[in-house]
């Protein structure tokens, strides 16, 4: 006779996860994925460890019923194998159990020919337009994540996620005759049906590509150095995300990141106010809607900087624990074999007063900064980011395109020296956050004016 289980943080969760992507590279099909991953994972908290594990699963509910005990029973057993490195004294988990159901209702998804049709409509439309070009490329892809999730605390949710992009890039030539390039990205809730990427959208946005793209190809080096900054949303949200989100995830305050011992202090402008959004932002549901964490504890916004001052960190339930503080439903894992971490959501500084053309206006000599193609940041708030479009600034007009280069620094000196906020907000769920696993989030905010370092020849 099989014996009971007897474990009071015990999840189990029943994760499906479809997606879709094709790519389009001057009118030729190169990728064209649609994958569906089904999975039974649980997680145990036994004597102070975690035990995780996971089976995949084919599509019968059965096969998940008879599944169920079996992972169960593995994840406990291996809480219990970690005992042997010694005797850790168990944390009391804080329980707020959820229950409820979240699923996205979207319009019908599109077919593999509808979507195959609508990226050979925008190629022929780029070849007709701009003969000049290189290249072209379209990347479309969409995935929706479906997550049943039972803890031993009470917690019984159904929670959906859903997203989608369309990433255009338009390649050319500089007078020197190298490759340039220059992109857009287009993302929203839901599939590639609720996407708006229909020609009578994208035309005008390939027009601005097309002419910053000619803008680039007489493009001057940066001098560097520190300088003033217009940094647009883009930019803006991703120094939110990489420099100040990461460290501002408990499990990194718990390892060592600078922002540990800066609670209540000054980490940036009064003018800066920085949320990660659980679900909801200005009355409108967020991009990457996180209800309920896959610990079953109900999502709630977590303002890590109020004007200026550090105020709070996104929180796991052990990691709440441990810091004597609640948990803020930001435990997420993006696989069906994946285990939660702390992930941020849809973090976003808030928006301020000043338009972007009185932010240019203000600066003598600055830069302006549109387009980033990569980024890193340490748990010290230290920041390199690759800016691949970008114009200088002279006497508060907008001048010549700048070749790619760097811009770097501390998040919180750069933050600190913000002395412009935009007053419109740019939201974007198109790319992925990587800490041990990939995860889909989204980030937003308002363009900033401040002080950074350009990198130059």
């Amino acid at each position: 006779m099989t014996a009971p289980l007897d474990c009071r943080a015990l999840e189990t969760r029943h994760h499906e996860l479809h997606k879709t992507r094709l790519a389009m590279v001057d009118g030729n099909l190169v990728t064209n994925l649609r994958t569906t991953q089904r999975g039974l994972s649980a997680r145990a908290y036994v004597d102070g460890y975690w035990g995780f594990a996971s089976a995949p699963l084919a599509a019968a509910a059965a096969e998940a019923a008879a599944g169920r005990e079996q992972v169960q029973r593995q994840a406990m057993a291996n809480a219990r194998a970690m005992a042997r490195f010694g005797p850790r004294q168990a944390l009391v988990l804080p329980e707020a159990p959820h229950r409820g159901q979240h699923v996205f209702a979207g319009r019908p998804a599109l077919s593999a020919t509808e979507c195959l049709e609508r990226l050979a409509q925008l190629h022929a439309h780029v070849r007709q337009r701009y003969p000049g070009l290189r290249s072209a490329r379209f990347v479309i892809g969409d995935e929706h994540h479906a997550k049943q999730l039972e803890t031993a605390a009470g917690a019984d949710t159904l929670a959906s996620i859903q997203r989608a992009f369309c990433s255009m890039v338009l390649v050319g030539e500089d007078a020197g005759g190298a490759p340039i390039e220059v992109d857009e990205l287009l993302s929203c809730k839901g599939s590639l049906a609720d996407l708006d990427w229909s020609l009578d959208t994208v035309a005008p946005l390939l027009d601005q590509v097309h002419e910053h793209l000619q803008a680039k190809r007489h493009a001057v080096a940066a001098r560097g150095g520190q300088h003033t900054v217009v940094m647009a949303p883009r930019l803006a949200g991703m120094l939110a995300h990489e420099a100040m989100g990461h460290p501002c995830e408990a499990d990194a305050v718990l390892g060592g990141a600078v922002t540990a011992g800066l609670l209540g202090q000054p980490v940036a402008s009064e003018l800066i106010t920085m949320v990660d959004i659980a679900h909801t932002f200005d009355g409108q549901e967020a991009m990457i809607p996180v209800y309920v964490d896959d610990e079953g504890s109900a999502g709630r916004d977590v303002v890590m900087i109020d004007r200026g001052r550090l105020t709070g960190f996104m929180h796991s339930r052990e990691t709440a624990a441990r810091l004597g503080q609640a948990p803020t439903g930001n435990a997420r894992a993006y696989n069906p074999d994946d285990e939660p971490l702390v992930r941020m959501r849809n973090t976003v500084i808030l928006p301020g007063s000043a338009t972007l053309p009185q932010m240019i206006e203000g600066v003598d000599d600055g830069y302006l900064l549109l387009r980033t193609g990569n980024g890193q940041a340490d748990a010290t708030t230290e920041f390199m980011f690759g800016i691949t479009l970008a114009y200088e600034i002279r006497g508060g007009k907008v001048g010549r395109a700048v070749r790619g280069t760097t811009l770097s620094g501390s998040a919180i000196q750069v933050l600190k020296s913000v002395d412009a906020v935009g007053d419109e907000m740019h939201w974007d769920c198109s790319g992925y956050c990587g800490k041990k696993q990939p995860m889909v989030v989204s980030m937003g905010g308002p363009a900033l004016r401040a002080r950074a370092h350009l990198g130059g020849e």
